[in-house]
């Protein structure tokens, strides 16, 4: 009888144990409500150092990427070049563990297509890339996080037919039609990976990405952020109301700008960057986090909100 009494508690105290287990283990797979964006995540290439200047850039890649798991957001965009020629398997080596790590963490990776994923063999640049973001749609698709949604389209028009261009618009604009009438979603973000709006000297300001995607987004109830890479800087436009991002700090070479277009980020140039952006209420919180010049760590710098309600 004593012996029975004796090993009683062990069986009650292994379920404790495993149930205890089982609820941080759930809330390990949904840490928060914030989502991560990055871009532009290339390394430079021989060609690009003769006219800009290196700086540890793919150490800076990695650094990004490690502050990202530390903060365990639920999802990463990351908005195109992520590598500098996407048909080379090698070149995929160094930001495959830095995905790795974020999966292995929890944290969803998605992306859209840059012009050097496409560059040199375009086919075989996006059969690497799909391998690595397998729910990508090259027409454009659709991601949704706490009730916020994200668009990622393909703004490499030169690498779409006619057809793909035309069922892409008319995704588009259908996509924005329906996410405004689901009373589920609260803000919409629009992403792609050419900016509408740089003041680049290398790259500039996108036309064809002001045609087709930027009307549709202004007359949009809830779109609020349209986050772009491209131009390797961190920009903000503000147009009809509404904030236009660009954050191709990443780990791509720095570019120089010009001052042609009102930027209220104009003091704001670090050279390696990425995005958190998290509702809180009704509004959403934007936050640019920087790597310090001496790659000691990251600090929040730049930051502003948007609100939600009445749309």
């Amino acid at each position: 009888m004593d012996s029975v009494q004796l090993t009683m508690p062990v069986p009650l105290f292994l379920l404790f144990s495993l149930l205890l287990i089982s609820i941080l283990s759930v809330a390990q797979t949904n840490p928060s409500n914030e989502i991560a964006f990055v871009s532009d995540t290339q390394a430079p290439m021989w060609v690009e150092n003769i006219f800009l200047r290196a700086n540890q850039n793919e150490r800076a890649t990695a650094l990004i990427f490690e502050d990202i798991v530390k903060s365990k957001p639920r999802a990463v965009y990351i908005l195109g070049d992520v590598v500098s020629l996407g048909y080379r398997k090698l070149k995929w080596k160094h930001i495959d563990q830095c995905i790795g790590a974020c999966r292995e963490n929890g944290i969803e990776v998605h992306g859209l297509l840059g012009n050097h994923d496409l560059m040199g063999r375009s086919k075989r640049g996006e059969l690497n890339f799909q391998k690595r973001f397998p729910d990508h749609v090259r027409t454009g698709y659709i991601s949704t996080i706490d009730s916020v949604g994200v668009i990622l389209v393909n703004s490499n028009f030169g690498k779409l037919t006619s057809l793909e261009i035309s069922q892409q618009q008319a995704w588009y604009e259908a996509a924005l039609e329906s996410l405004d009438n689901d009373p589920a979603v609260k803000a919409v973000i629009v992403t792609c990976h050419h900016a509408p709006f740089s003041n680049s000297k290398l790259v500039g300001s996108s036309k064809p990405v002001q045609d087709h995607f930027v009307p549709a987004f202004l007359q949009s109830r809830k779109s609020l952020l349209f986050i772009t890479g491209h131009s390797h800087t961190f920009e903000h436009f503000k147009k009809s109301g509404k904030d236009f991002l660009v954050i191709g700090g990443g780990g791509g070479l720095h570019q120089p700008l010009r001052s042609n277009l009102e930027d209220t980020a104009s003091k704001y140039k670090p050279m390696f960057h990425y995005l958190t952006v998290k509702r809180t209420g009704k509004s959403l919180l934007v936050m640019s986090h920087f790597l310090k010049p001496d790659f000691s760590g990251f600090e929040k710098s730049y930051n502003f909100s948007t609100p939600t309600s009445n749309r």
